[in-house]
């Protein structure tokens, strides 16, 4: 089964530029000169490559890919590859981008990249998307590496992706480059905990949060917009500390219980139902999948794709907080509504980056040759998450500005502190 984390795709708002929108309110909050912002502001590199293919049919296929690093400043880049029909350039470009924030928000020593393949991978077979995936990794040998570049997964790839561009990558070098690539099975070196690491870090930015707010978790309700891998975990271990989860949705539509959804119970369905809850009878269907995001619950995660609170809908949100499972799921425009509104928000840069912590822990390991306990993995995980809230709910109250514009402020004052120690270029 593929490994899906939520990335953004093409949307109303141009997702560099809104990307952008953020970065230059936390740059004029900072101060932050003009050198360092032109640095800061536009990727280190940006690669396009067409990649032939040999299909099964026996024809030749051309597919159009992307590799774009924003920054090394703090360390190697490191990002996902996403396979996906919509890919476009601006998108990877805020992606990229978003993954160098990420990293700073965490404090972990990585730069941000992303990559992506114009591709439909349920279209296609095991065969075809190893070739491309191999293909790809051999157009791009000059970018990766353990010290230069790290792939992970992202929507559209998985473990599987991640072996053979390991295995590629490997073979061109003459020798096992495990620490290349993260997110791999646990047989080639991957690490115990990265499946559930985004939803559990959503699960403990939200409980950060909750406790900032005065919410008991045993009287507090949820509504998760997105049950795929993030949402699916981060709603199980919520229901796990108390947190009463009253909606769902995926795909096949919202299902709502106002006496609350048996996760476990849903999840196994799911499961069972090719990673779908068309059907399930546990909650019942609602009319419109949109009204689960507007739903009288404490708090909302959305955790599926970008873009889905816009000025179209925000007036309607009845929650106190919402913690964004997936990257970009709030639009630009409407920032400024849900702020007046008093809504706390944990944002994408913050609340989903439990994921990229925990590949970090495996690229560790990985250049240690020594595994971790699933323990130590999650304890260190929820610590470095807890500590990065922190840090961003310190820089809100010191700059009187939302969590979203704090965690920007945190990420770009350490790049750009760590860029003028460096010695700048």
């Amino acid at each position: 089964m593929l490994y899906k984390e939520p990335a953004p795709i093409k949307d109303r708002e141009n997702p560099f530029e809104s990307m952008m929108s953020r970065f230059n309110i936390a740059a004029e909050v900072l101060g932050l000169d003009e050198e360092t912002y032109n640095v800061l502001k536009s990727p280190t590199r940006q690669v396009i490559v067409n990649i032939p293919v040999t299909m099964d049919d026996g024809k030749v296929r051309v597919f159009e890919g992307y590799r774009v690093v924003h920054s090394t400043i703090l360390g190697p880049s490191k990002g996902g590859i996403r396979y996906a029909p919509d890919v476009f350039l601006d998108e990877v470009k805020a992606l990229a981008a978003w993954m160098t924030w990420k990293c700073a928000v965490v404090d972990i020593p990585y730069g941000g990249a992303k990559g992506g393949i114009i591709c439909d991978p349920f279209t296609m077979s095991a065969g075809e998307i190893e070739r491309l995936t191999r293909a790809y990794t051999q157009s791009l040998m000059d970018i990766f590496g353990p010290d230069r570049d790290i792939p992970a997964p992202d929507m559209g790839t998985g473990p599987r992706e991640m072996a053979w561009l390991m295995d590629e990558y490997s073979k061109m070098k003459g020798s096992t480059e495990h620490a290349v690539v993260t997110g791999k099975p646990l047989v080639l070196g991957g690490s115990l905990g990265r499946v559930e690491a985004t939803g559990r870090g959503v699960m403990v930015s939200a409980m950060a949060a909750m406790d900032k707010l005065g919410m008991d978790p045993n009287n507090t309700t949820a509504a998760i917009q997105g049950f795929g891998n993030v949402g699916a975990w981060a709603a199980k271990l919520m229901a796990e500390r108390g947190v009463k989860i009253l909606g769902i949705s995926d795909v096949s539509g919202a299902y709502w219980n106002e006496k609350g959804i048996d996760i476990d119970e849903a999840i196994e369905y799911k499961n069972a139902h090719n990673g779908r809850l068309e059907g399930y009878k546990g909650a019942e269907l609602m009319d419109d999948a949109g009204d689960l995001l507007t739903s009288k619950v404490d708090v909302l995660i959305p955790a599926a794709v970008e873009d889905v609170i816009t000025i179209h809908n925000v007036d309607k949100i009845q929650a106190k907080l919402i913690v964004e499972g997936a990257n970009g799921p709030t639009s630009y425009k409407a920032d400024k509504i849900i702020n007046e509104k008093g809504i706390m928000v944990v944002p994408d840069i913050l609340a989903n980056s439990g994921g990229v912590t925990v590949s970090y822990f495996e690229w560790v390991q990985n250049r240690m040759g020594f595994k971790w306990t699933l323990e130590r993995v999650n304890e260190r995980a929820e610590r470095i998450m807890n500590e990065a809230f922190e840090r961003v709910y310190a820089a809100s109250q010191k700059y009187n500005v939302p969590m979203r514009i704090a965690a920007y402020i945190v990420a770009i004052d350490k790049v750009a502190m760590t860029y003028k120690y460096r010695g700048g270029f």
